[in-house]
């Protein structure tokens, strides 16, 4: 017989775009931190900025409202979160970041299949707080295999020039 029972719970950190409040499991979550002057890099997805320097590590940055279609918009309040995800560390920009919050598994539902689209490949479901609905992302799966391989690709060839 096994101590261990499943959590019953979820830690999310909770972040805006636009109008929606979305979640992400923070057991992934490295850090959040302010906006920085990021480097683009040419030939790479209009949603990828660029690049950062996080204490001496390069990391590929993505804006998460140009991923999801949405107009971009920086404010004060906009912040990078930066999670792990598969072999590296990617910043994720979102407008605001606003709490975190521990979230039962029998308050998240499935996401509603309207139409197969590549959106519903990075949604792990809808979350129901009160009056509030949050969108939980699957964060290893907002960049595709190909996607991933280029900043890689990209982040290679800037240490190995660095060095």
């Amino acid at each position: 017989m096994s101590d261990k029972t499943e959590p019953k719970e979820l830690q999310v950190v909770i972040f805006g775009l636009g109008n929606e409040e979305y979640g992400v499991d923070i057991s992934s979550l490295r850090e959040i931190i302010r906006m920085v002057d990021i480097t683009r890099i040419p030939k790479l997805p209009d949603f990828i900025e660029g690049v950062i320097n996080l204490r001496g590590q390069t990391t590929t940055v993505i804006d998460l409202r140009k991923r999801f279609d949405m107009d971009p918009a920086l404010t004060d309040a906009a912040r990078i979160i930066i999670v792990d995800m598969k072999s590296e560390s990617i910043g994720m920009i979102v407008d605001s970041v606003s709490e975190v919050k521990s979230i039962s598994f029998d308050d998240i539902d499935h996401v509603p299949s309207i139409k197969e689209t590549r959106t519903q490949d990075y949604l792990k479901g809808i979350c129901k707080l009160g009056e509030r609905i949050i969108i939980l992302l699957d964060h290893e799966k907002i960049l595709s295999e190909l996607e991933l391989a280029q900043t890689e690709k990209v982040k290679a060839e800037i240490d190995n020039t660095n060095t």
